[in-house]
């Protein structure tokens, strides 16, 4: 992967678009987001059930009509039960039970009567225009503060009243109707409405108020709506712009049937409704369906505990400032390592804000679409550092699983950090390897060019797994020709003698192959090795078009001109002296062949090879022979160059240097015979 494609992958600012086009669903606020959010508020406000002992609802049940017959019953018997319930200590009654039309059975006076002597507030509901009565006496609301209360309350075309004389002698009106959230669900309550004109409050707003014994209302109105709603005699209920305050819906109360013994009512509101099977229909809660009177009942009693659970006017602000702020922290810890950590331990403190917020200042604050919001964040960010990883680790695997051991190229995977690409300087040992006499043995498969391609198969197969074993790293095949280094990309410890022992092992898997090779009637395979140390540069280096990972260097040139030089001087190995000085374990098996100016090179070098069997007296012969021949003493060079010669067969060396002291014979007797005129011990090469 390009470094620009992996930059623009990694990119916080890919995030960024992701959290613009984010930003774009949370602005429109479709249902699911708004579902999703009012169900969240509906977790916070969960609590442990609260037993009310100020309200008691009073049921209208299947039990009440086997006693009263048919519904709806005369309105003589609600006269008698309001009188009924006051007798049994009630402080005030309200029905959540509307009177519309005329009594059929002509109870109207009879309640108008109860009503006039007992408090009781009537309720009202919306629609029914054509029995609204505008002229009504109704309570008052008075506006505090600059704003139109029309453009935030909610308006109704009309609102549908009780019998006009029923309504003349209640103690207060108010509206019951509820208004459901998107997922019909009620969770909130309007306390003031209007309607041509008129404020209409809502029924339990209107029985605190009686209860308060206030005549009007006070409401707080700015620019952004409404503020809050007041009861002079009753601390302030702060509201929504639209008037509106969340219900508490844990409370639970004690209830009765109508008809059955009226318990003690002592200093209690009394809210009657019905529940009995199709008459009354249940409304939606969080808590599940409860009926009109019950649903009253917890406005109310969250009126009266003034649980004033809020969503502030700064809450959008502060909802899209967190929303940036956290995913800018999340964006930030995704590049830091144990970046997951981080991340968790934010992302659970922003999930506990909203349950601190409501435990301790009943302010609800909605997280779930920005936590999904963070989450997506995190995803496009993981998903993103992971594509590139992946790529960055197959690029890996592409550029060295064929000239590095399996295991290397996991490491690497595991830690692309240990790779640095385009370049870097590093001392490495450089291995070329070439097989000697190729054109003689490419003859031999004039007829058969795929058995020459099997046979270069069959030599560099096991050459190549015993420098992966070791290792060491295949740069690249020339035909016949290895070329390997050690300590790139991964560090190697001990990588200059790894190399010599790769390089002897290779002999002794050629005799293995030269076995097999003579058994089928071909000729075997001899090879030359040189090996060297040094500084180079090491990384991806080529066109923009192919690139391959690769060394160079002075040093890796002088291994190349070794390999070369391994058959002038009848060795299978020959070693740099730099290798030759960090290969601590093998001292006593490297023996120095001479001092060299490859061809190309002017500076001389001491060049080794090793040998399996050796010892003292041997290598000092050996020195003795270089010493004589370095002082251009050539008789006493030759007579030692042909003793060891003759000797070289003997298994102190086990013949490996019988070639090269036949070589310094006639080397040394061509210097004889031709003395040059500066000697200076040092031989210059004429081949490469």
């Amino acid at each position: 992967m390009s470094p620009k494609i992996k930059k623009a992958l990694l990119s916080p600012w890919l995030a960024i678009i992701t959290l613009v086009l984010l930003g774009g669903v949370k602005l429109a606020d479709p249902f699911m987001v708004e579902a999703v959010r009012l169900k969240f508020y509906d977790y916070l406000m969960i609590g442990k059930p609260v037993q009310s002992d100020q309200i008691v609802i009073a049921n209208i049940s299947e039990q009440t009509l086997e006693k009263y017959g048919q519904y709806p019953f005369s309105r003589d018997t609600y006269a008698a039960l309001i009188k009924d319930y006051y007798d049994h200590g009630a402080g005030i009654v309200a029905s959540s039970i509307m009177f519309p039309e005329p009594d059929r059975f002509g109870g109207d006076p009879a309640l108008a009567q109860a009503l006039a002597v007992h408090p009781t507030i009537l309720s009202q509901t919306v629609g029914g225009c054509r029995r609204s009565n505008q002229a009504l006496k109704r309570t008052g609301v008075a506006v505090v503060g600059e704003g139109d209360p029309s453009l935030f309350l909610p308006a109704y075309a009309c609102v549908l009243d009780n019998v006009a004389e029923l309504q003349a002698n209640a103690a207060g009106i108010g509206i019951a109707s509820t208004l459901p959230e998107p997922d019909g669900v009620v969770r909130r309550a309007p306390l003031l409405a209007m309607s041509k004109g008129e404020f209409y409050p809502a029924f339990a707003l209107e029985i605190l108020r009686v209860a308060a014994g206030d005549p009007s209302y006070q409401a707080k109105i700015n620019g952004a709506g409404v503020e809050a709603v007041r009861i002079p005699q009753f601390p302030t209920i702060k509201t929504d712009p639209y008037s509106r305050i969340f219900i508490n819906w844990n409370y639970r109360f004690k209830q009765f049937d109508v008809g059955a013994p009226t318990p003690n009512l002592t200093g209690k509101i009394v809210i009657f409704g019905v529940t009995a099977a199709g008459i009354a229909n249940p409304v939606p809660t969080p808590q599940g369906a409860r009926f009109a009177q019950e649903v009253q009942a917890n406005i109310l009693q969250t009126l009266m505990n003034g649980d004033s659970i809020a969503i502030p006017n700064w809450m959008p602000i502060f909802d899209y400032a967190s929303l940036i702020v956290l995913v800018g922290l999340i964006i930030l810890a995704s590049r830091q390592k144990f970046s997951i950590v981080y991340i968790a331990g934010l992302l659970a403190a922003y999930a506990y804000l909203p349950v601190y917020m409501f435990q301790n200042n009943h302010v609800l604050v909605d997280i779930t679409f920005n936590f999904l919001a963070a989450m997506v964040i995190y995803i496009h960010l993981y998903t993103a550092k992971f594509i590139s990883e992946y790529l960055e680790k197959e690029l890996i695997k592409k550029q060295f699983e064929t000239y590095l051991a399996p295991e290397m190229v996991k490491r690497l995977q595991r830690n692309p950090n240990l790779l640095v690409l385009g370049g870097e300087t590093r001392r490495m040992t450089f291995m070329f390897s070439d097989i000697r006499g190729f054109t003689p043995i490419s003859e031999q498969f004039k007829s058969d060019p795929q058995g020459l391609s099997a046979l270069i198969n069959d030599f560099l197969t096991p050459m190549t797994n015993t420098i992966m074993t070791q290792e060491g790293a295949v740069d690249k095949y020339m035909g016949d020709c290895i070329m390997a280094f050690w300590n790139a990309p991964l560090d190697v410890e001990n990588h200059e003698e790894k190399a010599v022992l790769t390089a002897i092992i290779m002999s002794e898997r050629l005799v293995i192959l030269n076995e097999t090779l003579n058994a089928r009637g071909l000729a075997s395979i001899n090879i030359g090795i040189g090996i060297n140390s040094g500084d180079c540069v090491v990384g991806n280096m080529g066109s923009n078009q192919r690139f391959d990972y690769t060394v160079l260097g002075d040093a890796v040139n002088l291994a190349s001109r070794l390999e070369g030089q391994s058959k002038s001087y009848g060795v299978t190995l020959v070693i740099g002296e730099e290798t030759a000085k960090a290969c601590a374990t093998l001292q006593d098996n490297l023996i120095e062949l001479d001092i060299i100016a490859v061809k190309g090179k002017s500076e001389p070098c001491k060049i080794y090879t090793h040998v399996a069997q050796t010892d003292a007296a041997w290598r000092s012969r050996h020195s003795d022979l270089l010493n004589q021949y370095r002082l251009g003493n050539w008789d006493l060079a030759l007579w030692a160059a042909i003793e060891l010669a003759a000797e070289s067969q003997a298994p102190v060396f086990g013949g490996a240097l019988q070639g090269y002291y036949k070589i310094m014979v006639e080397r040394i007797n061509d210097l004889k015979s031709n003395p040059p005129e500066a000697w200076d011990g040092v031989y210059v090469a004429k081949t490469k």
